[in-house]
Formats: structure tokens, sequence, C-alpha cells
């Protein structure tokens, strides 16, 4: 995997278009200058626990003596869950909290920015390539970078896209991430075999 796809899976799997809505209910008992300072402080609480599981995931690996096929075959699984998830969404709406009261690391940080999904996937591409982490950090800060200015300018989106072309930005990165997952999952396969005969 080169660092574009990577960055471009990243971005995917944080789907920061898909949660527009939410971050915009969660804020919008707020005043709207308190709100970028809050939302400026959970991007960088976001930024800072995706680095942490980006260089410590790989001792966590090593310690629980997990090879990299597995991991390339469970994030692959993995992916493409939450893909499907994307394409065909669960009936209601996510639980926020109430829109009066200031959200501090959770929900926004964690886990609709840095979700379980997210911090598997950069624990996945670490154990790839453990001589590469610049070119991870590189793509995970990309990622993170261009889902910090969707959210940033949020309303702008919500209003140019409206709720029917948010539904079908986050059906297409759906669409992307399913064929992104399938090619983990048969590289792991593969690699697997390769080393098992």
């Amino acid at each position: 995997m080169d660092t574009w796809s990577a960055a471009i899976m990243l971005f995917f799997i944080m789907d920061p278009l898909g949660n527009l809505p939410i971050f915009m209910s969660v804020l919008k008992g707020i005043e709207p200058r308190r709100q970028r300072i809050i939302l400026v402080r959970e991007l960088l609480f976001s930024l800072a626990i995706m680095l942490l599981f980006l260089y410590s995931g790989q001792a966590v690996l090593d310690f629980l003596n997990v090879r990299q096929e597995t991991v390339s075959i469970a994030g692959g699984i993995i992916l493409f869950l939450i893909a499907i998830r994307m394409i065909f969404p669960q009936p209601g709406a996510p639980a926020t909290s109430p829109s009066n009261v200031e959200p501090f690391l959770v929900p926004l940080a964690i886990p609709l920015v840095a979700g379980p999904s997210l911090l598997a996937a950069l624990i996945l591409i670490a154990n790839q390539d453990p001589d590469r982490m610049m070119d991870w950090t590189f793509a995970a800060g990309s990622a993170w970078l261009a889902t910090a200015v969707i959210l940033m300018f949020s309303g702008l989106f919500h209003r140019l896209l409206g709720e029917r072309g948010l539904i079908a930005v986050e059906r297409l990165m759906g669409m992307i991430l399913v064929m992104i997952a399938i090619q983990m999952f048969l590289d792991g396969i593969a690699s697997y075999l390769e080393h098992s005969l």
C-alpha cells in the first residue's frame, strides 16, 4: 500500500461527510465562536490518539504475537463491515450528548474522528511495513487534515451538498472502502498461503 492509498483509506474510515450531521447536532446549543474552539480542541485530541496508536500499535501486536497476515485479514473484514454500514446505514440516529452540554473527548474526538475502526487501521498499516513510519504518519496527518477542514466548514458543506448529497457521498465512499477491504483481505490470504506452503 502506498502513502496516498493509506491516506485515502483512513479518510474514508473517518467519514467526515457522514459525521457532519452528528457534529452539528452535538454543537448546536453552543455559541458559534465557542463551537470552533471546541472543534479545534477535539480534532487535536483525535490526532494525538491516532499517532499514539500508529506508533504503539506494533508493540502491542508483538506482545500478543500476532502475525502480519492475521492483521491484514482481520483489517479487511473490519473495513468491509464498516463499508457495509456506510452503504446500508442502520435506521435511527446515533446517540449524542445533550445539546447544551459541552463535549470533551467523547463523542467528537472518540469515536467520531478517531474511532475503533480507524485505530485498528492505523495499527494495520504500521504492522504492514514498520520501516515506513514517516510515510504512515504523513498519510494519517493528511487524512486528519482533510477531515478537519471538512468539519471546520461543516455549515458550508451541509448547505452545498444537502442531506441527500451527504448520504450519496457517504455511500460512494462506502463502495470504494469495500474494494479496499476486499483487496486487503486477499493480500492477507495470499501472504498467509505463501508463508505456509
